[in-house]
């Protein structure tokens, strides 16, 4: 797989990162048995094989257990150990009744940032992490106590570099005013059914400002995988099947799967998307990164997005 800087940094990763929210098929922590961390190992093992360098985080996924699963696995894998690789989590999002009580909200305080960062630690068996992301917009966004708590971690060693997940454009100039050195990634949802991002500005800053836009759930929740097919009653059947027949056709142009072209048409765009990767099947995982070798024509590029918009180009 061929390489990227992450941001304006000296961060170096592969094209497509690997998402580990899936790793225990659950979100429910009481429901991890012996065959779902087996599970977990397997596609763990599969994304370090087949080369995947930047491995995605949050600290709700299974309410942390995925960075201890992981933790525990690359921590009883000396290999892995070994293998050079970059973390990137994420802090923000506080669950209803925690503590007993409280309403489901965002808290980006000083306090809940610097004590996420340090549980999120323990449970990756790490000293530092490399990016450490804000997840969903806090209203409440106060920027310069934000700034307070990434000096902290930054003086302490616990974070490399600093990112935010969901922003639009507006929030991250927000952000980005109080902060002394450039954000590295925004993580936000991009894929053939949500074009957003391509035209509300999101990308473009990216460009502007050396920003990596990290794609999450970047096959749609899975319909843009190979062979998925769509829900009967789903609302939007009709112009989802017409998104997968045009990439089905494209892809065997390039004698390719789906999910490569699906990925691929991403990677095609200037501002280096990076997809994140969540399947935890080895197969799928290893097929996934044939999308870097992909060269997309701007000619199937457009076929692709023409479909994806549903109308023709203005």
């Amino acid at each position: 797989m061929k390489t990227q800087k992450i941001g304006k940094t000296e961060l170096v990763t592969t094209r497509l990162a690997y998402g580990c929210m899936r790793l225990p098929d659950t979100w429910d922590p009481k429901a991890i048995d012996a065959a779902k961390r087996e599970r977990a190992r397997l596609a763990v093992l599969a994304a370090f094989e087949a080369g995947y360098t930047l491995f995605d985080h949050a600290d709700i996924y299974c309410r942390g257990m995925c960075e201890q699963l992981f933790g525990d696995i690359v921590g009883d894998t000396p290999s892995l150990k070994r293998t050079p690789h970059l973390i990137a989590t994420k802090c923000g999002i506080r669950f209803p009744d925690d503590p007993a009580g409280t309403p489901h909200r965002f808290d980006f305080s000083k306090q809940h940032i610097l004590w996420s960062c340090d549980q999120s630690l323990k449970r990756l068996g790490i000293e530092r992490i490399d990016i450490y992301q804000l997840h969903r917009p806090d209203i409440l966004m106060n920027p310069p106590e934000i700034a307070e708590a990434f000096a902290i971690l930054k003086k302490a060693g616990k974070v490399r570099y600093f990112g935010v997940s969901n922003f639009s454009p507006s929030f991250v100039s927000c952000l980005q005013s109080a902060l002394p050195e450039a954000l590295v990634v925004n993580q936000v949802e991009i894929h053939l059914g949500r074009l957003d991002c391509f035209v509300d500005g999101t990308l473009d800053q990216c460009i502007e400002r050396g920003i990596t836009p990290l794609s999450w759930s970047p096959l749609a929740g899975g319909w843009l995988g190979a062979g998925a097919t769509v829900w009967d009653k789903h609302p939007r059947r009709e112009h989802l099947l017409a998104i997968q027949k045009m990439v089905d056709e494209i892809a065997a142009k390039y004698g390719v799967s789906r999910t490569v072209m699906a990925l691929a048409w991403l990677l095609k765009h200037p501002s280096k998307i990076v997809p994140i990767v969540g399947s935890a099947n080895p197969a799928n995982i290893k097929d996934a990164v044939k999308a870097d070798d992909v060269e997309l024509t701007r000619e199937d590029w457009y076929r692709i997005y023409v479909a994806a918009r549903g109308e023709k180009l203005p």
